[in-house]
C-alpha cells in the first residue's frame, strides 16, 4: 500500500511538472505573439515623439497643400489613406458602406461615413473620430473588428485625422443603414475585440527615425499610417495580427495575392529600379514587371495616382529599406517571353486551356505574352503568370480589370460568367506553364473558393 502512496506521489509531481512546463510554453508564446515589433522597427534607429524631431515634418500633406483648407488637406490625406474604397459598395454612393468583406467565419459590411446624423457618422464629435479611427471604438463604445484598419491609422496625427473628419463632413450626407455583419461565435462576439486591441492594437502616433532622412520618414507616415501597406502585404499571425517579423512577405488578401514587396531580389522587388516602382505606385504599371489589379489596382487607381509625385519617391525610398524576406513558393527568375507560335513553348496537357486562351486572351496578350496592343496587356515577365498558386492569374479572369491611368481606360473584360470554375482553373494553368516559370495546378474547388473570397 505504502509503495502504491509513493508511485501516485512521483505521478502526481510528474502531472503537476507537465502542467507547468505546458504553461510556461503557453505563455512564452503568447509573449512572441504580443511583442510582434511595432512597423518600423527593422530600421532599428531612435524613435522620437513627433514634438522632438528637429526635421521636416513627415506628416500632413505635401508642401504644395500646407497652406490649403483644411478640407483640401483632407481630401488629400483621405485619398492616401483610400478611405473611399473600402467604404464604398459597387453601385452605391460613395462612403455610404456596405461593401462586403466575406472571411472563413462570415462576411463583415462596411460602415456608412458620410454625414448623415441618422445612418452616418453626422453626430461624431471630433474625439469620437479619433476613438473611431485611431483606437477602433465607435461612438458608443463598442469595438470594431480590424477590417476597420484602426491597427494601421493609430499612427496617424490627430491633426491628420480631423482633417478627413473635416472632409468627410463636407460631403453630401448618404441615408444608408449600416448591413448586418453575419460573423459566427465566437467572432461576432465584439467584446473579445476588446482583449484583441489591447494585445495588438498599440496607441501610438507615428514617431519618426532620428537615424533615417527626412524622405525616408515621410515615406514611413505614407505607408504605415495611411496607405497600410502591411494591411495586404504583411503576413499574420495566429491570431491574425500583423507578423511584422516577415514585413511585406506577401499575404492572401480578399482572394488576391499581395505579392512580396520587400527588398529580395528574387520574390520582392529588390531588382526593380527605381523608376519602375515609382511608375507601378503611379500609374498601375512597369515596363517587364506586370499591371496593378483586384485591390492593388484599386488602390493605384484611387489612392496613389492622386499622391504628389514627392510623395510617391518617399513611397519608393522607404519600400527599399524593408530587410529580404524571401518566398519559398516564388521562383528567383522570371521566364521570357514564350514563343510566338502556340505550337512550341510551355503549356498544359490540358487542351481545354489553350482554347479558352486562343478564344478570350491571345488577341489581347499575344502567344509571347507581349502585347502588340498596349504594354498594360503584357503578361510575359509578370510575377502572377509566375506564381505556382495562379491565384491572381484566375482571379483577373473571373473579375477583369479597369484601369483609369493616363492615357485614358486600359480595360479587360471578366469572364466569370463566361467560363467555367473548371475551365478558369484550365487556363490559368495553361497561362503560367506557357508564360511563367512551371505551370501551376489549381483546380475548379480553387476557383470557386476564390470567387466567393473575392469582395467586389
Amino acid at each position: 500500500m505504502r509503495a502504491w502512496f509513493l508511485h501516485l506521489g512521483v505521478a502526481t509531481r510528474s502531472i503537476v511538472v507537465a502542467a507547468a512546463v505546458i504553461a510556461v510554453i503557453a505563455l512564452a508564446v503568447l509573449i512572441w505573439l504580443v511583442s510582434t515589433p511595432g512597423p518600423t522597427a527593422f530600421a532599428q534607429g531612435t524613435n522620437v515623439p513627433l514634438a522632438d524631431y528637429h526635421g521636416n515634418n513627415p506628416t500632413g500633406v505635401p508642401p504644395e497643400l500646407e497652406n490649403a483648407t483644411v478640407i483640401k488637406r483632407g481630401e488629400y490625406l483621405a485619398r492616401a489613406a483610400d478611405c473611399q474604397v473600402c467604404h464604398t459598395a459597387p453601385g452605391g454612393a460613395d462612403y455610404a458602406g456596405g461593401l462586403a468583406f466575406p472571411l472563413p467565419f462570415g462576411t463583415i459590411y462596411s460602415t456608412n461615413i458620410t454625414p448623415d446624423k441618422d445612418t452616418g457618422i453626422g453626430d461624431y464629435s471630433d474625439r469620437d473620430f479619433l476613438d473611431a479611427v485611431q483606437r477602433g471604438i465607435r461612438r458608443d463604445g463598442a469595438h470594431l473588428y480590424p477590417a476597420m484598419l484602426f491597427t494601421s491609422y493609430t499612427y496617424m496625427t490627430d491633426a491628420d485625422a480631423l482633417a478627413i473628419k473635416a472632409y468627410l463632413f463636407s460631403l453630401a450626407p448618404v441615408r444608408s443603414a449600416d448591413r448586418t455583419d453575419t460573423l459566427v461565435f465566437p467572432f461576432n462576439q465584439r467584446w473579445a475585440m476588446g482583449i484583441w486591441s489591447l494585445l495588438f492594437r498599440g496607441n501610438a502616433r507615428f514617431a519618426p527615425d532620428t537615424a533615417q532622412s527626412p524622405q525616408w520618414n515621410r515615406g514611413a507616415y505614407l505607408a504605415e499610417a495611411l496607405a497600410h501597406c502591411g494591411e495586404c502585404h504583411t503576413p499574420r499571425n495566429l491570431a491574425f495580427a500583423l507578423d511584422n517579423r516577415e514585413k511585406f512577405a506577401g499575404a492572401l488578401t480578399a482572394g488576391w495575392r499581395a505579392f512580396n514587396i520587400t527588398s529580395d531580389r528574387g520574390s520582392g522587388v529588390g531588382a526593380w529600379s527605381d523608376e519602375e516602382l515609382f511608375a507601378y505606385l503611379s500609374t498601375g504599371h512597369a515596363l517587364g514587371r506586370g499591371t496593378a489589379a483586384g485591390p492593388m489596382g484599386e488602390a493605384v487607381d484611387e489612392s496613389f495616382s492622386a499622391l504628389s509625385p514627392a510623395d510617391v519617391r518617399a513611397l519608393v525610398v522607404y519600400v527599399r529599406s524593408v530587410p529580404a524576406v524571401a518566398s519559398a513558393d516564388l521562383p528567383a527568375t522570371l521566364a521570357p517571353p514564350a514563343p510566338a507560335s502556340f505550337k512550341s513553348g510551355g503549356g498544359t496537357a490540358d487542351v481545354r486551356g489553350r482554347k479558352v486562351f486562343e478564344q478570350a486572351c491571345v488577341s489581347c496578350h499575344g502567344w509571347t505574352g507581349v502585347s502588340a496592343i498596349s504594354p498594360f496587356a503584357t503578361i510575359a515577365g509578370a510575377r502572377a503568370v509566375n506564381d505556382p498558386t495562379a491565384t491572381n492569374v484566375a482571379q483577373i479572369v473571373i473579375s477583369g480589370m479597369k484601369r483609369e491611368t493616363p492615357p485614358g481606360i486600359v480595360s479587360m473584360p471578366a469572364f466569370g460568367s463566361s467560363y467555367s470554375d473548371s475551365e478558369i482553373a484550365a487556363v490559368a494553368n495553361y497561362v503560367t506553364g506557357r508564360f511563367g516559370s512551371a505551370p501551376s495546378s489549381i483546380s475548379a474547388r480553387d476557383v470557386a473558393e476564390l470567387r466567393q473570397q473575392t469582395s467586389h
